[in-house]
C-alpha cells in the first residue's frame, strides 16, 4: 500500500505535462482525485488515461486565475467529502519578451496563472487541508524562481513570487497539521514551450518546442513521481533534474555572476522551463 492510497488529492493545470503524470501515478496509487484545466480537452485525455477506474476521479474546466470560480471549487469538494489530503498547485503558463517590448496584457495574464493562481489555490483549499490527518500542500515554482533569465521577467517574477510565498506559509503554519514544499523543476519534457506567449518574433510553436527539448532531460512522469515521494516524506523543498541542482549550487556560489557558468541559459530562456 503506498502512502497516498485512501486519500484525496486536488490537482490543478492536470490536462497535460507534471499535472497529468500526477494524476495517472496519484491514481494508480489509489489516490481519489480532483482534476482540473483550462483545457477540457486535455483533461478529457487525461481521465481516459487513468489506469485505474475503481478509484474515484472527478475533473471539471477551472480557470485558476479566477478567484472566485476557485473558491467556489473548494466549496463544492468541501460539501462533497470535507477535507482533501493533498492539493498540487500546478498550472502554470510562459512568456518570452524582453522587459522594454512587454506587453501588460501578456504579462498580467501571466501573473495571474503562475502566481495568483497558486495564491488562489492555497487560500481557497487551506481549511480542506487542515481538517485533514497531515494536510499536504505542493506548490510549483521552477528553476527559473532560483535564477533570473533574459527574456523571462514576468516568468521569473511569478516563479520567485511563488517561492517567496510558499516559504512564507510553511514559516507560518510550522505547528500545524500541515507539510508545505516548494518544488523547483528544471527541464522537463512538456508542452509549456509550445504552447507559451511571446519569444522570437516569426518563431513557429514547434522551433520554441524544439529548442526547448534541446535542455528539457527529465520526463514528467519521474518529476510526478519525485513530487509524490517529496509530499510523502514531509520535504520543503524539491529540486528536479540534474539541472535544478547545478543551477542551485551555482546561484549560491556566484549570486550575481551564475550566468557565466550556465552556458546557453540566454537561448533557454527564449523557450522557457
Amino acid at each position: 500500500m503506498t502512502y497516498f492510497s485512501g486519500k484525496r488529492a486536488v490537482v490543478t493545470g492536470a490536462g497535460s505535462g507534471i499535472g497529468r503524470a500526477l494524476a495517472q501515478h496519484l491514481n494508480n496509487d489509489g489516490c481519489e482525485l480532483w482534476l482540473s484545466d483550462v483545457n477540457e480537452e486535455g483533461l478529457a485525455e487525461t481521465r481516459a488515461l487513468l489506469a485505474r477506474a475503481d478509484i474515484a476521479c472527478h475533473s471539471e474546466r477551472l480557470d485558476v486565475a479566477d478567484r472566485s470560480a476557485m473558491h467556489a471549487y473548494a466549496d463544492r469538494i468541501a460539501q462533497q467529502v470535507g477535507h482533501v489530503d493533498l492539493l498540487v498547485n500546478n498550472a502554470g503558463v510562459a512568456l518570452s519578451g524582453r522587459v522594454d517590448e512587454q506587453d501588460y496584457d501578456d504579462f498580467e495574464w501571466l501573473m495571474n496563472i503562475n502566481f495568483w493562481g497558486v495564491v488562489h489555490g492555497t487560500t481557497a483549499f487551506m481549511p480542506l487541508l487542515k481538517r485533514s490527518q497531515q494536510g499536504h500542500l505542493v506548490n510549483i515554482s521552477s528553476v527559473f524562481g532560483i535564477v533570473g533569465i533574459p527574456t523571462q521577467s514576468a516568468y521569473n517574477a511569478a516563479k520567485f513570487a511563488v517561492r517567496g510565498f510558499t516559504e512564507a506559509l510553511r514559516q507560518e503554519t510550522a505547528d500545524s497539521n500541515l507539510s508545505i514544499c516548494c518544488v523547483h523543476p528544471g527541464g522537463i519534457k512538456t508542452n509549456i514551450a509550445r504552447n507559451s506567449r511571446g519569444g522570437d518574433e516569426g518563431q513557429t510553436a514547434d522551433e520554441r518546442d524544439e529548442i526547448f527539448h534541446q535542455f528539457a532531460r527529465t520526463t514528467a512522469e519521474s518529476a510526478a513521481a519525485q513530487i509524490v515521494k517529496a509530499a510523502s516524506k514531509g520535504k520543503k523543498r524539491l529540486l528536479i533534474g540534474a539541472d535544478a541542482h547545478y543551477i542551485s549550487i551555482i546561484s549560491r556560489l556566484l549570486p550575481v555572476n551564475y550566468t557565466r557558468l550556465l552556458p546557453g541559459i540566454g537561448r533557454l530562456g527564449k523557450a522557457e522551463d
